[in-house]
């Protein structure tokens, strides 16, 4: 039975702070993958092949390792509460300027912008959590408001896209972002913790301490778990696209109901890891998304989106599991949330770099191929996945 624990910094009702805990995620990384599902109007607009712009838009990954990495290192200097109203309210700026870009060198470089404030809030919100001793469900709930904004940003990127075109979009958007940061200030009220104990220790001892095998192989999964999202829900909307799937925009957008059952299952994924361990509930969602990615080269509309049922299911499961462990088995929650998203974001930007041109060369069930690298790897790299003799099963 998972304990749901009270968040002291935060004042609602003990049943609905998980709710509120996967809402600050939905406005947090709305942004991140909502502009995939308008890839192909983007590709028009700009005039580009499918992998530079989805490079451009996935380039979103570069800030959020980087912001990831800094966070990691300096994070226990912010506070928790202003730093994520900050990066929140600050992520409204690029988000409306993407309506204005003029090529394809200025998208990029407000996709990055967005990754730096996108990732900033997501480093100190983890933080946040881990520092009032928030159990697995509120980490799963932390990553379902990420699924359900993969779902609810797509649908309304594409609907919003078709008839108010592309900066009717990127305004929409800009607009959810300032809403973050108004629920941000309003729910982490309280008594903040103190960003560290003690005086800052140095960066280099920081990190030092997240140097164990366990928590070094769970972001090698991060990395993994990202770099075949990415190439999976990158790439896919030019095969809807093209025949002989041959669906519109709007039709695009909703292909992405198939994120519905994620929003079901993730929030299960730390109840499932305390009763079965880290290493089972891991291979689960492993297992469950590459059992869809045969599925994904069907030639009918059916069975891809079946497979991307799968797909997105398993692999969020996964990340939930991930994210989980690492806030229980690192020593300093604050580096190892920052250091994780670093390499999970990595993943993205490697998936994005790798298996772009490939798709590009070889056609799709190339790129799915090396999505299945990706989760075997990760897969691999579970066998690492075990805690302290103090804090129990693996």
């Amino acid at each position: 039975m998972t304990v749901t624990r009270a968040l002291p910094g935060m004042r609602t009702a003990p049943a609905l702070r998980p709710a509120i805990v996967a809402l600050m995620a939905f406005f947090t990384v709305v942004d991140l993958f909502a502009t995939q599902a308008i890839l192909p109007m983007l590709a028009a607009a700009y005039g580009v092949t499918p992998s530079a712009m989805g490079m451009a838009v996935n380039a979103c990954t570069l800030g959020m390792a980087a912001a990831g990495l800094a966070t990691a290192l300096f994070g226990d200097r912010i506070d928790r509460r202003a730093g994520v109203t900050a990066s929140l309210a600050l992520l409204a700026v690029p988000t409306f300027l993407l309506a204005l870009a003029p090529g394809l060198e200025v998208f990029t470089a407000l996709r990055v912008l967005q990754g730096l404030c996108m990732s900033t809030a997501f480093a100190l919100t983890l933080a946040w959590l881990g520092e009032r001793g928030s159990g697995g469900t509120h980490f799963a709930a932390y990553v379902t408001g990420n699924v359900a904004s993969n779902l609810v940003g797509r649908l309304a990127a594409a609907t919003v896209s078709e008839g108010f075109g592309l900066a009717g979009n990127f305004v929409l958007f800009a607009a959810l972002n300032l809403a973050g940061a108004a629920l941000a200030w309003t729910m982490m009220r309280g008594h903040p913790a103190p960003a560290s104990a003690g005086p800052a220790a140095p960066p280099w001892r920081r990190l030092g301490r997240l140097c164990t095998v366990p928590v070094l192989s769970a972001f090698g999964i991060g990395f993994c778990i990202l770099f075949a999202f990415i190439g999976v829900f990158t790439y896919v909307n030019f095969v809807l696209v093209a025949p002989p799937l041959g669906l519109g925009m709007m039709s695009v957008g909703l292909v992405y109901l198939v994120f519905l059952p994620s929003i079901v299952l993730t929030p299960l994924a730390g109840g499932f890891a305390a009763r079965r361990g880290v290493r089972p509930a891991l291979w689960t969602g492993l297992g469950v998304a590459a059992a869809g990615l045969p599925l994904l080269l069907g030639p009918v509309l059916w069975e891809v989106l079946l497979g991307m049922v799968l797909a997105g299911a398993g692999t969020f499961f996964a990340q939930a599991t991930a994210t989980g462990f690492v806030s229980r088995a690192a020593r300093d929650r604050a580096a190892a949330s920052g250091v994780y998203l670093a390499a999970y974001f990595s993943g993205g930007l490697a998936g994005s770099a790798a298996l772009g041109p490939v798709f590009d060369r070889f056609g799709w069930p190339a790129a799915v191929a090396g999505v299945g690298v990706a989760l075997a790897l990760a897969a691999i790299l579970g066998f690492n996945l075990r805690t302290s003799e103090k804090t129990g099963r693996p």
